[in-house]
């Protein structure tokens, strides 16, 4: 789906580049070697996990479900919450266009399908498989973050509020 033709995009021409407060989903893969898939996102050229805000009429694991589908060609076959990030100093985006918004997003893992190959959108410019304790240097502000909290959640399972 094109920005264009999303929930948000009426929204921005009403209130063209103002802080929006918004709901989110962000989903870790996680292969059977515990790497975990980052996408290079078109937007800021820089790594990123796979995530979005719900459309009209979605709840959350519906939302997180289409978006993995969208920007990684891979429907998940059971996504697992682990925490939720709200934090505005690593939720907070302001968008190459200006558009700036605030996530309060719930954070999902899921297993990769064993032979999936993920597939490029025009949000996913390339996927790589990381290490948790090796992770890029170019990522998005919330990914150590959200890393870290979904190590906490494998090792004490305790929802993680980071």
């Amino acid at each position: 789906m094109s920005f264009r033709d999303s929930y948000l995009y009426p929204i921005r021409q009403k209130v063209g580049s103002d802080l929006l407060l918004l709901p989110g989903a962000s989903c870790l893969f996680v292969n059977e070697g515990g790497e975990i898939l980052l996408e290079r996102r078109s937007d800021f050229k820089i790594w990123g996990v796979p995530a979005g805000s719900p459309e009209p009429g979605e709840d959350i694991a519906t939302a997180v479900c289409r978006e993995m589908l969208e920007e990684t060609g891979v429907l998940p076959a059971r996504v697992i919450p682990y925490g939720f990030g709200s934090d505005p100093k690593t939720k907070t985006i302001v968008y190459p266009n200006g558009h700036r918004c605030q996530y309060f997003v719930m954070l999902f893992y899921a297993d990769w399908p064993a032979g999936a190959v993920p597939v490029t959108s025009e949000e996913s410019l390339e996927f790589g498989w990381f290490k948790p304790e090796a992770l890029p240097a170019d990522v998005m502000p919330s990914v150590p973050a959200s890393v870290t909290a979904y190590l906490r959640f494998r090792e004490t399972g305790v929802f993680q509020l980071i």
